[in-house]
């Protein structure tokens, strides 16, 4: 398993492997995502109930199933970083965060855009909505000790015990709607006795879901990868300023 990890971390294996990747993924997200949005706007049915505000929902639900999937692999990452001290780990971590709060974000906003129709409000301190706020600061806890950290190691270690720390939250949003009455709805898709969903709506869910989980990958990508390039050139201009001064 180390070995495995060893190898896959390898930043220069990395970058290369990447690089080949990056295309085919940026051309695959965006035909799912062209095809998820017209199965969503156009070719899908309004709901008998809510008419045309459920389409709010093939951006709300993707929107926050990557709130939590994003956080849950920031968290796996940071632990991989502090038990095989591995910098890749720590540099995904830190790409994946700002793209994890803009989802919460997005889920958050769609959500209270779609709450005001069915609800009567924006916004309630309903169990769900509270635990996904909470995720939202988390997220914005992670980036800010990132950035009043200067020494990467330092940074790395700091934020990885913040982040295994914050995942605590994440069976209380899984499960709030099971330990709590709330006017959040329970699940309608993960469910053992199949989905309550008709298949005109949820294919076109599956598909936006597919869609922005790919695009969140690639984007992970390019953060990372970002990240890489740019200790590179901070190493670069330290070794220079080094050889200069002697």
């Amino acid at each position: 398993m180390a070995k495995s990890i060893q190898r896959f971390a390898n930043p220069a294996r990395f970058m290369a492997l990447s690089g080949a990747v990056l295309p085919w993924a940026i051309a695959a997200t965006a035909l799912t995502l062209s095809v998820g949005l017209y199965l969503a706007l156009i070719a899908s049915p309004p709901d008998y109930q809510q008419g045309e505000t459920v389409r709010m929902m093939y951006v709300h639900v993707p929107s926050a199933w990557l709130a939590s999937a994003g956080y849950a692999s920031m968290a796996l990452a940071c632990a991989v970083g502090l038990i095989w001290r591995h910098p890749l780990a720590f540099a995904s971590a830190k790409a994946m965060a700002p793209l994890g709060a803009a989802f919460t974000f997005l889920a958050l906003v769609t959500g209270s855009l779609w709450g005001k129709p069915m609800w009567g409000a924006y916004w309630v301190w309903d169990a769900r909505l509270t635990s996904v706020l909470v995720l939202f600061f988390i997220y914005l806890g992670y980036i800010a000790l990132w950035e009043v950290i200067e020494d990467f190691g330092r940074a790395a270690r700091a934020t990885s015990v913040f982040c295994l720390a914050g995942a605590v939250n994440l069976p209380v949003i899984r499960f709030s709607v099971d330990w709590w009455n709330t006017l959040h709805q329970p699940a309608s898709v993960a469910r053992l006795d199949g989905p309550a969903i008709h298949p005109s709506i949820l294919t076109p869910l599956l598909v936006m879901a597919v869609g922005f989980t790919m695009l969140f990958l690639v984007l992970t990508l390019v953060r990372t990868r970002t990240e890489i390039m740019q200790r590179r050139a901070a190493a670069l201009e330290m070794q220079q300023a080094q050889a200069g001064g002697m």
